[in-house]
């Protein structure tokens, strides 16, 4: 069980590696810095190249008799993995609040959100079946098998610590594989946690290791080695395109969660209401900080006024303060480079004339708190177009033609989640198909869930976490050509 004072826990200062809670080999730390306050909650070893090759030469012995197990056995320990989760979702929950920033009450969704890809995964391993195939030659069978791809390493971002983790592990595991993995700087201390949680329920040691510290260190040993076979990464597109190139090395498989740039769409015949509500649930969960939220907001000119009417009362009426306490809608950014450019976004767009509805500046907590802000008379040249904001921003234009809108959001090269809003139904299909992006939600802001494949298409990233063909990229197929299968019945 975990304490629920996380800053009391044995796992300070320590680092889970090749099954053991270990101080880096220098005895150098890093702090973790709660983003509501400044405060130093707690210190984790800066760790490099040797740890890394350390539990990755654990994850090969250990991986071998993993994937021995029966797909019944794996299954066993994941859901018992899953259920300690959930049996300590508060006291994991408050520990992301204190590292990570965010609400708890969205805390709290995201622990029980990420436990759910090791339920998903841990029933999905037992349905990962091969194929018997007719051959050419009437003799002949062709027998597909599929096994584990052997070693993976994970490299996870800070703005949801527990669920872009299980999104990674679980399949891994369930598939038979073993992973290394390097949280974000920011928030390692969720990533511990569910490490702790593995533990008790039952992994073996070296399947699973939590390496922190030196990012540039322990992601070029990742990439150097010969034994790590995959590498999932959730990050910007640049770091992407880096790992890519370094993959080539070693011939290393990629999953790639890479930038994107979202846009809502609202049409003439939309509920404008329930566009509304999900634009606020899309937009200004986790203060903005998400891979999928909306970044450009399109409204058509025939209800723009009435939608900018409902969503300036919304915007407005956000409360702003530490996600400890539930009384609050948003809480800090996770630092101050981040309030900085969510800040220099905003007076790039009032320089060349958009017009501030609401919020537009630093919040009077001062810190990392930033005024949710309503922007309107948007144009191409604008940053808040250019760029994801990552932060609590919503900049609105207006658009009279559907064939134009529809080039205008597919000229780009990210293409991860886009948003609609119609109750034509022929449209709803039209636009759905149209839409050059991985993912879509129409008449809906929230996308995630584990039996959907998350990911984007062009340079928004590789591959597809979770759903029906997460297990895909964590199996390799083996062909075996049976022989000598002629002869009569006797």
């Amino acid at each position: 069980m975990l304490n629920p004072e996380p800053y009391n826990q044995l796992l300070m200062q320590r680092a889970f590696v090749a099954g053991e809670w270990c101080a880096a080999d220098s005895g150098d730390t890093d702090a973790v810095v709660n983003p509501a306050n400044g405060d130093v909650i707690g210190h984790v070893p800066r760790m490099g190249a040797d740890e890394t090759t350390r539990a990755i030469q654990a994850a090969v012995l250990a991986q071998r008799a993993w994937a021995a197990c029966t797909p019944a056995e794996r299954h066993t320990v994941l859901k018992r993995w899953h259920a300690l989760i959930v049996e300590n979702a508060d006291a994991l929950a408050r520990l992301m609040t204190l590292e990570q920033g965010k609400l708890l009450s969205q805390s709290r969704t995201e622990v029980v959100y990420g436990a759910s890809y090791i339920e998903w995964f841990a029933e999905e391993a037992r349905r990962a079946a091969g194929d018997i195939l007719p051959h050419a030659q009437g003799d002949k069978r062709i027998l597909v098998m599929r096994q584990p791809i052997g070693v993976t390493a994970a490299i996870t971002p800070w703005n949801f610590p527990i669920a872009t983790v299980t999104r990674k592990c679980a399949p891994a595991l369930a598939a038979g594989c073993a992973q290394v993995l390097k949280p974000a700087p920011e928030t390692p201390f969720c990533a511990l946690a569910l490490a702790k949680l593995g533990e008790e329920a039952g992994l073996p040691a070296g399947v699973f290791s939590v390496v922190t510290g030196d990012a540039e260190a322990i992601g070029g040993a990742m990439m150097a080695s010969e034994d790590v076979r995959l590498v999932s990464f959730t990050g910007s597109t640049p770091v992407g395109k880096l790992l890519i190139e370094q993959s080539a090395q070693t011939v290393k498989k990629l999953e790639l969660e890479l930038g994107g740039h979202a846009p809502f769409i609202v049409f003439d015949d939309a509920d404008l209401d329930l566009a509304a509500d999900q634009l606020m649930a899309c937009k200004f969960r986790n203060m903005g900080q998400v891979c999928i939220a909306a970044n450009k907001i399109f409204v058509h000119e025939d209800v723009a006024t009435s939608f900018l009417d409902k969503l300036k009362d919304r915007i407005g009426a956000l409360t702003t303060g530490p996600g400890d306490e539930d009384a609050f809608d948003q809480g800090p950014l996770i630092n101050g480079a981040a309030v900085n450019k969510v800040d220099r976004h905003v007076r790039d767009a009032a320089k060349k004339g958009a017009q501030v509805l609401t919020g537009g500046k630093a919040h009077a907590l001062g810190g990392n708190f930033y005024e949710p802000t309503l922007l309107t008379g948007i144009t191409p040249d604008m940053l808040v177009t250019q760029e994801e904001t990552f932060g609590p921003v919503a900049p609105v234009m207006t658009f009279s033609s559907e064939k134009a809108l529809i080039e205008q959001v597919n000229d780009t090269q990210v293409g991860l989640a886009s948003y609609f809003f119609s109750q034509d139904i022929a449209r709803v299909w039209r636009v759905a198909e149209a839409l050059d992006y991985g993912m879509v939600g129409v008449n809906s802001g929230v996308l995630s869930a584990a039996e959907a494949p998350f990911g984007g298409v062009k340079q928004s990233g590789l591959g597809r976490e979770g759903g029906a063909r997460g297990l895909d990229a964590f199996l390799e197929d083996k062909y075996v050509c049976l022989g000598g299968l002629s002869g009569d019945v006797t």
